[in-house]
């Protein structure tokens, strides 16, 4: 039996294009328009004619996907359990079992179960492999299937492990998590506070300066930021971050767009905690984005010695932009540069090479 592409369907694509139209230049729009008219009625026609039953959401799926690829890693759809996984992130808190896991192709690894949580209460430990969960193998599972662990507060989920060989299963009951952005801070001499600061959701600001103000109450004269394996998070965050340690007024970050509104200046709003205490900021290859606004912003300031590797390179900034039912698009919408005017994106994904890799920035600067 043919299938007939449902209104519901196209209606996201209707959308996706008004939304590129109104974003680009006028002249670009008849092209535009020749284009989605196009593709709208070789979707329509393939799903029509195809000599075997089709997928249209596969299509579509794959269509969108395959399209973005061009442009740059970041440029993402989401669908609504990836709408509700980016806010989860953000927010700093979701309802799961409270346990740092790693994602395997047949299996998920407990890297560190959260004492108090509901891992650590079902008697997961490190090192214990989930094979199954529910009535789902982890192994036949497409996506990531930590996304399985998550649910409503309350819930149970009964899961399948493997420990020294072994198979147990156990029932947990799943709670509200809150995802610490400052998980781990001492002091590691009489003089020295040392900040682990592991991603910049909304929490990181907050908490990032209890610690620093903890730390300052414990006699600290010197402190060590770790942006090591930060992976950067809210742009607000970073800036509100920065401003602990230098005035109010001071310019963070830039943003330059091709959309006129996303020309933006980012300065310092508030009142420093501490514009004089000697600061080091450790980074590594995995450090990137806010953590490079970080890092980089306090080294153009003077106000803090950079050591570790090179850090990951990302200068590039993403908003996401609401499409229908639910779903988002999350695009790059600018290019940021650190208060001296340095942009620290490595990669240019517009230029490829013959192998179809973007080719590195030449005006890429790096900071450490």
């Amino acid at each position: 039996m043919k299938k007939i592409v449902s209104k519901k369907v196209l209606v996201p694509i209707i959308a996706i294009a008004f939304l590129f139209i109104g974003s680009s230049y006028k002249s670009d729009f008849f092209e535009i328009a020749k284009q989605i008219e196009i593709f709208t009625t070789l979707f329509k026609e393939l799903n029509m004619n195809y000599v075997d039953e089709t997928n249209p959401a596969e299509l579509m799926d794959t269509a969108i996907k395959n399209m973005l690829n061009e442009l740059d890693p970041y440029t993402k759809f989401l669908n609504e359990q990836d709408v509700e996984t980016y806010r989860i992130n953000n927010a700093g808190e979701y309802s799961g079992i409270g346990a740092m896991v790693r994602s395997f192709d047949d299996r998920l690894l407990i890297i560190e179960p959260h004492e108090g949580y509901p891992a650590d209460k079902a008697g997961l430990k490190a090192g214990d492999e989930l094979i199954q969960i529910g009535d789902i193998k982890v192994a036949d599972f497409e996506n990531n299937a930590s996304e399985l662990l998550k649910g409503a507060n309350g819930s149970t989920v009964t899961v399948t492990y493997k420990r020294q060989g072994k198979l147990k299963t156990t029932s947990i009951i799943r709670e509200g998590i809150e995802v610490d952005a400052v998980p781990f801070f001492k002091m590691i001499d009489n003089k020295t506070g040392y900040i682990v600061l592991a991603k910049f959701n909304a929490k990181a600001t907050d908490q990032t300066k209890a610690a620093l103000l903890d730390l300052k109450g414990k006699g600290a004269e010197k402190i060590i930021l770790d942006l090591r394996d930060n992976p950067g998070g809210l742009l607000s965050e970073a800036i509100n971050v920065t401003n602990l340690f230098v005035p109010k007024g001071e310019l963070v970050v830039t943003t330059k767009s091709k959309v006129k509104k996303f020309n933006r200046e980012y300065h310092t709003n508030n009142q420093p905690v501490d514009e004089e205490i000697p600061l080091v900021v450790l980074v590594n290859g995995s450090s990137a984005s806010a953590s490079e606004i970080v890092s980089g912003s306090l080294q153009d300031l003077d106000r803090a010695v950079i050591m570790g590797a090179r850090s990951f390179g990302k200068g590039l900034v993403q908003r996401p932009l609401k499409l229908t039912y639910g779903t988002q698009l999350k695009v790059t919408i600018s290019r940021y540069y650190t208060s001296s005017g340095r942009c620290i994106q490595s990669l240019d994904y517009w230029n490829r090479d013959e192998s179809g890799n973007a080719v590195r920035n030449t005006t890429f600067n790096d900071f450490t």
